[in-house]
């Protein structure tokens, strides 16, 4: 109760929320990408129950790493080291390292799972017709609801780790996380049925928002290997790319209403 009042009363610490709430918030909208463009391929009628399971699993996974803050530390630490180390960068750092911990496992298996998602749906967009290669086996051209939320659980395992690691990295005031947390998955909640409608209804928007998986899951296997892109060149060129969309749209609409 304690750490919950100084959440609210102690200007450090107040600070430090209202940063963690702003970056949890952030790193909330790879998940309800990934999410959206998932459930948008399943029946109209199951598309917003897999979205609140999905954000639901979210936020569990967030509380129970928030309550083993030390194991998630501890994953940090190296496992195994190949002994490769990059050229140093303008700080003397290495540009890349293979010192590897199962943090940087985890990052690096998330950040392939999205390539190959992002890849397979690109090629089912541009390539309609089933063929016979590995990308448009029917096994995999078929979406259950149940093998959707077993991708969902697997993606927010990876952005729930990222998520509890940054927060970590913010501040060690347990309600400060929880809170952070609890806004950040409001956050999600009430933008995940406009986004998925959104993007539903604009399938040059799916093309975007699979470029943008691609993007993160390329910088997850980057971070994993050591080479750290500063996310705000990242979340910038989203938002950049995100507001020539929204006017490549606005200028179809007016077209259309123009030739009608």
């Amino acid at each position: 109760m304690d750490s919950l009042l100084t959440a609210f009363t102690d200007p450090a610490a107040l600070a430090a929320l209202v940063a963690l709430v702003v970056m949890e918030v952030v790193l909330g909208i790879d998940n309800l990408v990934f999410i959206s463009i998932l459930t948008n391929k399943l029946p109209e009628h199951q598309r917003q129950k897999a979205r609140r399971i999905g954000i639901g699993l979210a936020l569990g996974m967030r509380l129970v790493l928030l309550s083993m803050i030390a194991w998630i530390v501890g994953l940090t630490a190296p496992v195994f080291d190949l002994g490769i180390i990059g050229p140093p960068n303008q700080y003397g750092a290495p540009t890349f390292e293979t010192e590897f911990s199962w943090r940087d496992l985890i990052l690096i298996a998330g950040g392939l799972f999205l390539i190959w998602k992002a890849t397979k749906e690109i090629h089912h967009n541009v390539d309609p017709a089933r063929g016979d290669d590995m990308l448009d086996k029917k096994s995999v051209a078929t979406l259950t609801f149940g093998s959707a939320i077993v991708q969902i659980i697997l993606l927010d395992m990876i952005f729930s780790l990222d998520s509890i690691l940054t927060a970590v990295g913010m501040t060690d005031n347990l309600a400060v996380m929880v809170i952070a947390v609890l806004v950040a998955v409001g956050a999600m909640v009430l933008a995940a049925d406009p986004l998925a409608n959104f993007i539903a209804r604009n399938p040059t928007v799916v093309m975007l928002a699979l470029g943008f998986l691609l993007m993160i899951g390329a910088v997850l296997i980057a971070d994993g290997f050591g080479v750290h892109v500063p996310k705000g060149y990242i979340y910038a060129a989203m938002a950049f790319s995100t507001l020539v969309e929204c006017l490549n749209i606005f200028a179809r609409r007016a077209q259309q209403r123009k030739g009608a």
